[in-house]
């Protein structure tokens, strides 16, 4: 008993533990003594261009039996040095190699790989259940686009990827952090969305984010709303969402149904929709009477707002119909699915 305690701490110490290249060095200087064990025992048709391949299907006791040892010395060689050290080593390197999969599948899971990606969304911040759905409805709002842009979620607090199939996963010390931002490749994403569990920490990440990547849509969110006009001097480029459920709440109070309207109206993934899309270059004024008279009757969509291309900043909720836009605008508009594929020339005709 005593024998085979001391024999499993030694195969524990020299095998088990051993550096990848000193398991290289052990397989190479296997492979060589058992070649030259052969070449002594006259094993003349097992050391030839075949002796890698009889070699790795001894080792691994796989024993097709199409090559096999035919001196007695060669048996003895095959039963007491091949196949027991050469089984060692094979399972050995067998489960360093599962090991080091486990360890970079790990990695991706707990957010601590690097990220080689660009033109996507990056999520900062993991305010609880929020953020949860907040990802669930960017992944049905992405896979109603034809060119749909990868999400990554960036945290710093210790938790494991919660969408690991569907999104990527970066962990950072903070989000003013360089190296772990640049994990996140915060400077290439197309937007940035913020949502972090306290206003200041989101004050800081947009600061952080728009010294990096000022050409991002960036979004933040404040239960403080008088947080909106200090970042706005700053920053005037970002927007910011804040919090309406006490406004829904009034206005349901007074008209009825009026929270199940704004429900179903941000709803991804189910009944009305809001959507909007911008008028391309070079396309010609179109008045907003005959664009939603055609917006309906071509697409069976609500006209419900307009944006020039300065920003979101000059939306006009229900604009006159005798007012126009121009290219650069954005359009703002309520149908069941988004419409990919605008003919902006037809309108008016």
């Amino acid at each position: 008993m005593h024998v085979t305690v001391l024999l499993k701490k030694i195969l524990l110490k020299y095998f088990v533990d051993m550096h990848w290249s000193t398991l290289v060095l052990v397989l190479f200087f296997y492979m060589a003594t058992s070649w030259l064990a052969l070449y002594l025992s006259n094993e003349t048709e097992l050391i030839g261009s075949s002796f890698p391949y009889w070699l790795i299907v001894t080792a691994s006791t796989v024993g097709y039996g199409d090559l096999s040892p035919s001196t007695l010395a060669g048996k003895y060689v095959t039963t007491l040095f091949v196949i027991p050290f050469g089984l060692s080593l094979f399972a050995v390197a067998v489960g360093r190699i599962a090991a080091y999969a486990a360890f970079i599948w790990r990695k991706g899971i707990m957010g601590l790989k690097p990220l080689d990606i660009e033109g996507h969304i990056l999520v900062l911040g993991c305010n609880d259940k929020r953020t949860i759905r907040l990802v669930r409805l960017l992944l049905k709002e992405e896979s109603l686009h034809t060119i749909q842009r990868p999400i990554v979620l960036c945290v710093a607090d210790e938790m494991e990827n919660p969408f690991p199939q569907e999104i990527q996963f970066v962990k950072v010390d903070s989000f003013s952090d360089d190296e772990g931002m640049n994990h996140a490749c915060v400077v290439k994403a197309a937007c940035i969305v913020i949502d972090n569990a306290t206003d200041e920490e989101s004050m800081t990440s947009a600061l952080y984010c728009n010294g990096v990547n000022h050409l991002a849509h960036t979004i933040v969110y404040f239960d403080n709303e008088k947080l909106t006009s200090i970042l706005k001097k700053h920053c005037p480029s970002i927007e910011v969402t804040p919090s309406v459920s006490v406004e829904m709440m009034a206005k349901a109070a007074v008209d009825r149904g009026s929270s199940v309207l704004h429900q179903r109206l941000l709803n991804a993934s189910d009944g009305m929709t809001q959507f909007s899309a911008v008028l391309p270059s070079n396309c010609k004024p179109i008045s907003i009477k005959s664009m939603f008279v055609d917006f309906k009757q071509r697409y069976d969509a609500t006209l419900i707002a307009t944006a020039t291309e300065e920003g979101a900043d000059t939306l006009k909720l229900n604009p006159s119909l005798d007012s126009m836009v121009r290219e650069g605008s954005t359009i703002y508009y309520i149908a069941k699915n988004r419409i990919h594929h605008i003919d902006w020339e037809a309108f008016g005709v």
